[in-house]
């Protein structure tokens, strides 16, 4: 791979990414699509009432199987070493498809955890603040400002055809960068920063709430320690604590830090050659690459954190699964009881 910036060549061997790439995103397809598929199938056909999480939630799966499926055009793109055969309106429709998924994830999981932490915090006015309306509200306007702030992706993506390919810019094409580069900065930190600052603190919030003597067990009349229903929503949430933090911390911040150095080296190199080492940006480039595959990965983290937040639905839904198959009619009641 040739950089070119500002007339100074930067010769990068980036050979492994047409195997990293095409490999993880594979893998990402498949599981991600069976594990999206199952959960959108419980909640529409299985789920009788939705509650505010399930109207989350499913707008949080939609966002993922849509990312799903741009994959197998990225899959071909980089198995083909770059060489996209499509025309340029396709490659600005997937870019925009990718990273539009991509933010509404974050916001979607946002939501989320906002929603868990008014009815852990606050469980008596979230019953007013939290409504399955008021939900159908925020997701249409999590849908509309996330199609409004990645629209400039469809201007950005370009075309460009080389001497025995046709590339598909990521970003953009070079004479377009450093206006790209204040456009993605500007989508980091409102897209990102901010809803990962706000996930923090909620999580952090609902950790201190589910330590109060509160929500230990409950003493019986026997005075032996019981299992509540409050301990085990306490166990529920922190499952899902741990899996909320661990998409942002896993997936999403290092695919963000890694990009944003990279976005800058890039920059710096072409405002001052001598200021950046062709080393550094091609060290950068490298781990930008190796996180790529890191923030598709949510997908396959998103579902869990579905079946975590619905263990009932799910429950009843192997019940009905076992129960349809011959065994005994004793043991369907048996296991229904």
């Amino acid at each position: 791979m040739t950089n070119q910036t500002n007339g100074s060549y930067c010769k990068f061997n980036e050979d492994f990414k047409f195997i990293l790439l095409p490999v993880s995103y594979a893998l990402v397809f498949v599981l991600g699509l069976v594990l999206n598929a199952t959960a959108l199938y419980v909640i529409v056909f299985r789920t009788k009432r939705w509650k505010p999480s399930t109207i989350y939630m499913f707008n949080l799966t939609m966002c993922d199987t849509l990312y799903i499926l741009t994959l197998p055009f990225l899959i071909y793109y980089y198995a083909d070493e770059n060489d996209w055969p499509f025309s340029e309106p396709f490659c600005k429709l997937i870019r925009f498809l990718f990273y539009a998924n991509l933010y509404g994830s974050i916001l979607f999981l946002c939501c989320v955890t906002l929603n868990r932490f008014l009815g852990i915090c606050y469980p008596v006015r979230s019953l007013q603040w939290v409504t399955a309306r008021q939900a159908r509200l925020v997701s249409v306007a999590v849908w509309a400002i996330v199609l409004f702030c990645q629209a400039p992706v469809l201007y950005f993506s370009r075309i460009r055809d080389g001497n025995s390919s046709r590339v598909c810019y990521d970003t953009t094409s070079p004479e377009l960068f450093d206006d790209f580069l204040v456009y993605s900065s500007v989508v980091s930190v409102l897209m990102f920063a901010l809803p990962f600052m706000l996930v923090m603190v909620c999580n952090g919030l609902m950790v201190r709430k589910l330590l109060e003597p509160a929500w230990a067990s409950e003493t019986g009349p026997d005075g032996k320690r019981r299992h509540s229903a409050a301990n085990r929503s306490k166990e529920k949430s922190v499952k899902m604590i741990i899996i909320v933090l661990a998409t942002f911390m896993l997936c999403f911040l290092p695919f963000h830090l890694t990009r944003s150095l990279y976005y800058s080296f890039r920059y710096l190199r072409q405002v001052n050659p001598a200021q950046i080492s062709c080393t550094v940006l091609e060290a950068s480039s490298v781990a930008y690459k190796v996180t790529r595959p890191l923030a598709s990965a949510n997908s396959c983290l998103d579902p869990i954190l579905y079946f975590l937040a619905s263990q009932d639905v799910m429950v009843n839904f192997t019940r009905k699964i076992k129960c349809s198959k011959p065994p005994s009619v004793s043991q369907c009641l048996t296991t229904q009881l």
